[in-house]
């Protein structure tokens, strides 16, 4: 069984974050949010990947991943070259896929649990294709399931009036089957080969389409806000381990993570959830936590920082509180006031250069 990651798309809700990067790069407690993906993929015996590239600083994407063997797979790149849908990206892989049982897997998506026992099941069926679905409050925003006597119907993209609140979550399970179904496509209404359009014809067709639902959370990453949430629900499962230097144990409060070299100086106060990078030092008037991951080597000379993702090579010195906010990698935030405001919020693109 092979695996495709979908690591294209512009972003736009994320800017300026994606002016320099993709989005599955930003990271989740201090890991980007496609090595989530790669490593569920790996940890289901899936090794031989290809990434779908498109977009910009598909470089990035490249330089993180390699030929995966880093990361204990193989890695292979294939550029889709305008964002013409996911059924399109799929077609691009037909000679990698070479008749085998393969997975969609978009790259900003994030479940609990893993996809393990799905592909297992996937495996030991007679599926021409399997869909994940999970429950949602806000059907109209994904594609959606219709079910006729238990049985997956019907699937829509984004409808205006959502026929049941479960959503297709960006993991999809095919036989090489559904080539045949691309290539009969037309664009729809947004210009793109729609998935859902493809998986359909499979269900009119006759043949086996099966469902499953996600039991744990699942998570489209697609806001900052959503990404904040995940963050939120990853931490949620952090184990303590302190491996930097903490000059004062007394003042690390819950489940905190420190990573090698950091240093956390006596007067700080760690709260958890919350993980911090390597190479990271932490001043004695600075307040972190809850929810919050800061990567590796960033200095925080004085504020509290609350519900947030600080990126890697960032110095915040700031009298102030900083909540639910991204802030780019090689960010400097710097306060010149000693007036304190109730606290500031931002969601900053790669070298901001922020003074107040």
């Amino acid at each position: 069984m092979k695996g495709i990651i979908l690591h294209g798309g512009h972003g736009t809700r994320l800017r300026p974050l994606t002016h320099t990067g993709a989005k599955q790069l930003i990271p989740v407690a201090n890991k980007p949010i496609s090595q989530y993906v790669l490593e569920d993929l790996r940890e289901a015996g899936i090794k031989d990947i290809a990434i779908i590239l498109g977009g910009n600083n598909a470089e990035k994407v490249i330089s993180h991943y390699g030929d995966g063997s880093k990361f204990d797979v193989k890695c292979s790149y294939i550029t889709q070259d305008n964002p013409a849908g996911i059924a399109h990206a799929v077609s691009l892989c037909e000679d990698f896929i070479n008749n085998n049982l393969f997975i969609v897997y978009l790259g900003d998506n994030l479940i609990k649990g893993g996809i393990k026992s799905f592909v297992q099941d996937f495996n030991s069926s007679d599926a021409d294709a399997m869909v994940l679905l999970s429950k949602v409050k806000n059907p109209e925003r994904f594609g959606v399931a219709e079910f006729k006597d238990g049985q997956l119907s019907k699937l829509i993209e984004k409808p205006k009036k959502p026929p049941s609140d479960f959503a297709l979550t960006g993991i999809y399970f095919f036989k090489p089957i559904i080539f045949q179904m691309i290539k009969d496509l037309t664009p729809s209404w947004r210009g793109e080969l729609e998935i859902t359009h493809a998986i359909q014809m499979l269900i009119e067709k006759g043949l086996n389409v099966k469902h499953q639902f996600v039991k744990g959370w699942w998570k489209d990453t697609g806001s900052p806000e959503e990404i904040l949430d995940a963050n939120r629900l990853v931490l949620d499962d952090l184990t303590s381990n302190i491996e930097g230097k903490i000059i004062n144990k007394s003042l690390i409060q819950g489940r905190v993570v420190i990573n090698k070299k950091s240093v956390v100086n006596d007067g700080a106060i760690i709260r958890g959830p919350t993980i911090i990078g390597e190479n990271t030092i932490i001043g004695s008037k600075v307040f972190i936590g809850p929810y919050t991951s800061i990567g590796n080597n960033v200095e925080i000379r004085q504020g509290e920082i609350e519900n947030s993702i600080i990126m890697n090579n960032c110095i915040i010195d700031l009298d102030d509180r900083i909540i639910d906010s991204l802030i780019a990698p090689h960010t400097k935030i710097i306060s010149n006031k000693e007036n304190k405001p109730s606290g500031k919020k931002f969601i900053l693109g790669e070298r901001s250069n922020v003074e107040f």
